[in-house]
């Protein structure tokens, strides 16, 4: 059994079957390469100073997904790394063998006197293919997942309502169901530091991400 789990990128590690994971946190530039803010907190968290709110998503390669998020005003830092499985601050390498349960996400900090979360749901299913399930795109396996990770019920809400709102567009295009996972924000697990802003450091490198064509309204 546990070895066509490991055959099928696909399918969801069980808690006991998961990597154990290590204590020591993984090591994060003290500056984001883009803006130059400062990326941690006294407590290791991504710095969130007062007024600002946190968001979290899993779309696909975190590359793509981060730079999106970056370039939109209001939003004041960015970050990517792991989130929503089981394995204590997993390396790429362990998050790559479908052995840890996590997706790949892109955390961010954003002001919502400049921003609403709702346009940043918007650049979210506007960005990616919601609909096709442990994929995106020629990326396959379960961190590839599409996801959107809350913090606090009016997230959720909004985030439960936009599914909604979005898959009336979708169905009209004749587009399949959206298999968007949508829950609290679980822990989130810094990736390594050569993955921070990867795009903005390799301008030609990979990105991943492909929409639907259907725009979000």
């Amino acid at each position: 059994m546990f070895e066509r789990f490991l055959n099928d990128k696909r399918s969801m590690v069980l808690a006991e079957q998961a990597l154990p994971g290590r204590a020591e946190k993984m090591q994060v530039p003290d500056k984001h390469f883009v803006n130059g803010g400062s990326m941690l907190d006294s407590a290791g968290q991504l710095h969130c100073p007062d007024g600002s709110v946190r968001a979290m998503f899993g779309m696909g390669c975190f590359w793509g997904a981060e730079r999106k998020f970056w370039q939109l005003e209001g939003v004041s830092l960015t970050a990517v790394g792991y989130a929503a499985g089981y394995t204590q601050n997993p390396s790429y390498e362990e998050v790559c063998s479908g052995r840890t349960g996590h997706n790949e996400v892109v955390a961010l900090v954003f002001n919502p006197q400049e921003i609403k979360y709702a346009a940043l749901l918007a650049v979210f299913f506007e960005g990616h293919d919601p609909t096709q399930g442990m994929q995106q795109g020629n990326d396959v396996g379960t961190q590839y997942r599409s996801g959107i990770y809350c913090y606090g019920a009016e997230q959720l809400a909004q985030a439960r309502q936009a599914v909604v709102q979005y898959q009336a567009q979708l169905k009209k295009a004749g587009r399949g169901d959206i298999t968007t996972e949508i829950i609290q924000a679980p822990d989130f697990y810094f990736a390594e530091s050569y993955h921070q802003q990867y795009l903005a450091k390799n301008p030609g490198g990979y990105c991943g991400l492909g929409g639907t064509g259907v725009c979000f309204n």
